[in-house]
């Protein structure tokens, strides 16, 4: 292939047609000989970003698909119903200490404090908690919410 000669006439034949809005290939096929990316590389060469575009009543209007609610969406969240940490044979409660693989991890109380301790309880398959653990620890993603103007 060869490199496309621009000369100064279709340089300023490109601008206008750029700033009138014409698309790349439309500029392409009225300047001719020359393609689509050609015209693509030689725009982002000159830095041409501004250009015209139609207003919106201009625009064709084109329908939207109904908006169709996820599955997600339309389940209630399951309530986390909490047991009291399990109590081991000695009055106890799990410890960093007493703690196993098949015991709930889940913290309760200040790691500071004496009286801290684990749930117990059995965890969820492929888990470390118990199945109201882990599904307060593995919340679904919420859908993102605009913050809340606070000022002004």
């Amino acid at each position: 292939m060869t490199a496309m000669n621009w000369s100064d006439d279709r340089v300023e034949q490109l601008k206008t047609l750029w700033t009138e809005g014409l698309s790349a290939s439309q500029i392409a096929r009225a300047l001719g000989g020359v393609t689509r990316n050609a015209v693509i590389g030689k725009v982002h060469r000159l830095g041409l970003a501004g250009r015209a575009s139609p207003s919106r009543s201009e625009r064709p209007r084109l329908p939207m698909a109904p908006k169709v609610p996820s599955v997600r969406t339309q389940l209630p969240a399951l309530p986390v119903v909490e047991e009291d940490p399990l109590t081991l044979d000695d009055g106890s409660h799990a410890t960093v200490l007493t703690i196993s693989d098949r015991m709930c991890r889940w913290p309760i109380g200040d790691p500071a404090a004496s009286e801290f301790h684990f749930c117990g309880h059995n965890p969820k398959s492929g888990s470390p908690y118990c199945e109201a653990h882990a599904r307060k620890a593995y919340q679904p993603q919420q859908a993102r919410r605009a913050p809340d103007k606070k000022f002004g």
